[in-house]
């Protein structure tokens, strides 16, 4: 239908992409830029602290 192709033609930006509003990629970096490492050695802190008792404990 000529009418279809009209219809959708119309109200259309001259360059009909939108911009990315999630960059792909490793996202924002952190704003005290410490990573993950606190993460990281609270879980190491507790698995050494689980061994530690198992051994003084078993």
């Amino acid at each position: 239908m000529a009418g279809d192709e009209d219809f959708y033609a119309r109200d259309r930006p001259e360059i009909p992409e939108l911009a990315e509003d999630r960059p792909r990629g490793g996202g924002p970096e952190e704003p005290g830029g410490r990573g993950n490492w606190p993460v990281w050695f609270v879980v190491l802190l507790i698995l050494v602290l689980f061994v530690v008792l198992t051994v003084l404990l078993g």
